[in-house]
């Protein structure tokens, strides 16, 4: 099965081969899981590549990983639960269908963020320097797993006639836009911006190890909150299905959050010239 991409005169149009890759009996190999398991062994294989260049035990980082994955994907998929109870109440087996999409970044993010915060503890190891290794795999897995969206034909944007756009099936569109056959790919919106972060943190990571100038522990993620958050708040504007608190989507608070608290501790660190708070005492740290 494969991506069908339409080439127009001026644009190029996306249209989704369905969510399975192939059917074995009642056994479904999914897109959806297969870009995850593929994130997740990319960004192993990247953060302990970053650790050994910043001379951190490289085992440390895969048994990180796996902490992370273990809270991520629960946070993702309770975080979209919660916030579309109405539809998962009625079927609370659905809860646990995380293969059919449905699952939130910014609950994967607090997720991991808190396994963090207790394998930093329990290693004796700062919770920043984690997280700077990590950031640039994190937001190279999200380039990769908005294309599952995609191949749901899921989390897209507003009807559009632009030269590039995405065909969504009737049965796909909310009520209101059936009438509408092309919408904004605001996955692939989301996915290029992510990969043009993930450059960004490439580079400022390479800049940082020669000394020009010398990054602050905790820079790199907070880098990537601002950056990403940036993106998110544009991108969330033209989505359809974007989860909700009262008139507002929930993404582009959250997201609003993290570019405030970003730039609160870049400020921090490089005018007040002070450390961020961490799971580990400053003598401590400054002799790992």
């Amino acid at each position: 099965m494969t991506v069908e991409i339409t080439l127009l005169p001026l644009g190029f149009q996306f249209t989704s081969p369905g969510p399975i890759i192939f059917q074995l009996g009642p056994l479904s190999i999914r897109w959806y899981g297969l870009l995850i398991a593929t994130a997740v062994l990319i960004g192993i294989t990247l953060c302990q590549y970053l650790a050994k260049l910043r001379h951190v035990n490289p085992e440390l980082l895969g048994d990180l990983v796996v902490w992370l994955v273990l809270a991520a994907i629960p946070g993702a998929r309770l975080y979209y639960v919660l916030f579309e109870w109405e539809q998962y109440q009625q079927n609370p087996i659905d809860m646990i269908a995380i293969w059919k999409g449905g699952i939130a970044i910014h609950g994967a993010i607090i997720g991991g963020a808190i396994a963090a915060l207790i394998f930093a503890r329990l290693n004796k190891i700062s919770f920043w320097q984690l997280a700077d290794l990590v950031a640039p795999s994190l937001i190279l897995g999200q380039a990769i797993g908005r294309w599952g969206n995609f191949f749901n034909s899921e989390a897209f944007g507003s009807p559009t006639d632009l030269p590039w756009k995405l065909y969504i099936p009737p049965e796909r569109r909310p009520q209101e836009l059936v009438n509408f056959d092309y919408f904004h790919p605001t996955f692939l919106y989301e996915s290029l911006w992510n990969l043009m972060v993930f450059g960004l943190l490439i580079f400022l990571f390479l800049r940082g190890l020669r000394g020009r100038p010398k990054l602050r522990s905790g820079t790199l993620f907070l880098v990537y909150m601002v950056a990403y958050s940036s993106g998110r708040i544009w991108i969330e504007a033209l989505r359809t299905d974007s989860l909700m608190l009262g008139p507002l989507p929930i993404a582009q608070l959250v997201s609003l959050a993290g570019i405030l608290l970003g730039l609160m501790g870049l400020g921090w660190l490089y005018l007040l010239k002070q450390p961020l708070l961490d799971v580990l005492p400053s003598e401590v740290r400054e002799t790992n």
